[in-house]
C-alpha cells in the first residue's frame, strides 16, 4: 500500500486490488477534477475491478496530471459526452463543492449513479433536489467519506462494534485536524458560499462516523460553533468548528475539526475517533502514532478479554468500493444506504447553519 500523507488535499490510499467484477463488466467515468480526492476516488473504483473509460475537466492542466496517472482514460469534450454513454454505470466526480449537487443531479437524470467527494452539498435545498431525484430515477447518490472508507482501522472499528466486542455504543468523539497549505489551495477553498463552512466541509466525516458507529438513523445538533481565529488575509475561511449531536438512540457526539496541523508533524493532521460502548472503547489512531510510528491505522481495544493494540495497514483493505460496485449492478445498499448518506449531509448542513461564530478575526 502506498500513501501521501503530507497533503490532506490529495491524500489517495492505494490498496491491494481485489476485483469484485470481470473485465468490462463494470465501466465508470470521472467528471470535475476540483478536489485531490478525486484521486482515492478512483483509486477505490479500479482496485474493485472497475474500468475507468471517460474523464472531463475544464482545467487542461488537471487534465493532463490525471491522464498521467491513469493514461487508459479516454478524454471527454463534455461531460454530456459521458452521459450519453450506456456503458458508462457510474460517474464519480469531486467538482467544487457547491457545484457538486446540481451534477450529482443531472449524472441521475441520465440513468447513472453518481459517487461524489465530500460534504455532498452545500445548502439544504440542493439537499432536497437531490434527494426527490433520486427517489424519481431510482439513481445512487453516494458520497466518499474518506475518513472511513478509506482507512483501515475505521473500517475494522465498524466490524468490532457488529460483533459485539464493546457492547451498545453510547458516544462516539471526533478530532479531525488538517493541515491548512494556504498557497496550495485553489480560490473556491477560501470562499464560503462555494465550498459551505468547516462543518459540512470535513466535519461532514465525523457526523457520518457518528451515525454509522452508533446505529442511529437520526440526530439532532445541540450545540455547533465555527470561527477564523487566526486567518485575517482569508475572511472566507473558517479554520476552527466543533459541534455536539444527540442521536435518535441515545448516543452522543462531540467533535473537532480544525485547519492548525503543525509543521512539524509527519502528515497532514492526526486524526482521531474515541468510541465508547457499555462493554469497552476503541481508540482509532487513523494517519500516525505521533512520536512513535509514521504509519497510521492503530486500533486500541479495551473490554472485558484485556487491553489489545492492532496494527492494521494493509491488514484490512477498503470493501466499500467492491461493494459499491455490486450495488449499483444489483441495486442493493450492501456499501452504504442512501438514507445514510444524505442523513449525514444534513446534518453537516444543519450543524452549519445553527452555529455561533467566534473566533479573534473574522468574526
Amino acid at each position: 500500500m502506498s500513501f501521501q500523507t503530507s497533503d490532506g488535499m490529495n491524500y489517495a490510499p492505494k490498496g491491494i486490488p481485489q476485483p469484485v467484477v470481470q473485465p468490462g463488466e463494470f465501466h465508470f467515468a470521472v467528471a470535475h477534477l476540483d478536489h485531490g480526492h478525486i484521486f482515492g476516488q478512483t483509486n477505490g473504483l479500479l482496485e474493485a475491478g472497475g474500468e475507468l473509460k471517460w474523464v472531463y475537466d475544464t482545467d487542461a492542466a488537471r487534465l493532463a496530471g490525471f491522464l498521467e496517472k491513469y493514461p487508459g482514460a479516454k478524454q471527454a469534450r463534455t461531460l454530456q459526452e459521458i452521459l450519453d454513454d450506456g456503458a458508462v454505470k457510474l460517474v464519480t466526480s469531486a467538482a467544487v463543492p457547491c457545484e457538486r449537487g446540481h451534477i450529482g443531479c443531472k449524472v441521475m437524470e441520465a440513468g447513472k449513479d453518481y459517487f461524489t467527494d465530500k460534504g455532498p452539498f452545500t445548502t439544504l435545498d440542493q439537499l432536497a433536489v437531490a434527494r426527490d431525484t433520486a427517489a424519481r430515477t431510482g439513481r445512487k447518490y453516494m458520497v466518499y467519506y474518506s475518513e472511513r472508507l478509506h482507512v483501515e482501522c475505521a473500517i475494522h472499528a465498524g466490524d468490532l462494534i457488529r460483533q459485539g466486542a464493546i457492547g451498545r455504543v453510547l458516544q462516539v468523539l471526533g478530532l479531525g485536524p488538517h493541515r491548512l497549505n494556504a498557497p496550495s489551495r485553489p480560490p473556491w477553498f477560501f470562499e464560503k458560499e462555494k465550498y459551505g463552512g468547516i462543518l459540512c466541509d470535513i466535519g461532514s466525516h465525523q457526523i457520518e462516523q457518528f451515525l454509522y458507529y452508533s446505529g442511529a438513523q437520526d440526530a439532532r445538533v445541540t450545540h455547533s460553533l465555527v470561527g477564523n481565529y487566526a486567518h485575517p488575509d482569508y475572511p472566507g475561511l473558517e479554520d476552527y468548528g466543533e459541534a455536539t449531536l444527540l442521536a435518535d438512540n441515545g448516543a452522543t457526539s462531540h467533535f473537532r475539526v480544525d485547519w492548525f496541523t503543525p509543521a512539524g508533524l509527519r502528515t497532514w493532521g492526526d486524526g482521531r475517533t474515541f468510541i465508547l460502548g457499555t462493554d469497552g472503547y476503541i481508540e482509532l489512531r487513523k494517519y500516525i502514532d505521533i512520536a512513535r510510528q509514521p504509519e497510521g491505522d492503530h486500533l486500541y481495544l479495551v473490554n472485558a478479554a484485556g487491553e489489545q493494540h492492532l496494527e492494521l495497514r494493509g491488514k484490512v483493505g477498503f470493501p466499500f468500493f467492491g461493494r459499491l460496485i455490486l450495488d449499483c449492478l444489483n441495486r442493493t445498499e450492501t456499501a452504504m444506504t442512501q438514507q445514510h448518506a444524505f442523513k449525514a449531509a444534513e446534518l453537516c448542513l444543519k450543524a452549519q447553519a445553527a452555529a455561533i461564530r467566534a473566533g479573534f478575526t473574522g468574526g
